[in-house]
């Protein structure tokens, strides 16, 4: 095997203990699931634009993390990670622009885990300002919010820091 793909695996391993370690933290907080959601590890979703190793880390985080979430729905097990997986690969494309890198992971999961939230979890509304609101589209809106709070703003904090430091193009 060679060096590079050890330390890329070694590397992917991290992100995955790092993912599953921050969705497990915000389950405890109530954060991971549910309509309105901010997992702390969906910040983690700007790795890719560092390195292609952190994708296949983002998605095992993410299944790990869930599978260790209490009350799980069987979908959440697959679908999420899927979610993940597809942001991590979008957010990799954009690498070279990766002030808009952190968009895919925010599009993926608001258009996938409303339906998980609705088939796997029976959540099927939202309440707001006093008012129950019903479906899929409220749903998608409530999950990119959270998104957008972990991967644009979180993401983004993460990005400015790792390039400041190039820790990830030292290993």
């Amino acid at each position: 095997m060679k060096k590079n793909n050890t330390k890329g695996i070694v590397l992917g391993g991290i992100i995955a203990a790092l993912y599953t370690v921050l969705t497990y933290f915000a389950a405890m907080l109530n954060l991971a699931n549910g309509a309105i959601q901010v997992r702390f590890s969906e910040a983690l979703t700007i790795l890719p634009v560092f390195t292609p190793w952190a994708i296949p880390g983002l998605a095992i985080g993410c299944f790990l993390g869930n599978l260790l979430t209490p009350n799980v729905a069987p979908l959440d097990l697959w679908l999420g990670p899927a979610a993940t997986l597809i942001g991590a690969v979008g957010t990799w494309l954009l690498k070279k622009c990766p002030r808009i890198a952190w968009i895919p992971p925010v599009v993926s999961n608001a258009v996938i885990i409303p339906f998980v939230l609705m088939k796997g979890y029976g959540i099927d509304n939202v309440e707001l300002f006093g008012q129950t609101l019903y479906g899929w589209p409220i749903l998608a809106v409530t999950v990119g919010i959270g998104e957008i709070i972990s991967c644009g703003i979180l993401g983004m904090l993460i990005y400015a820091s790792l390039k400041k430091t190039n820790v990830l193009e030292r290993i």
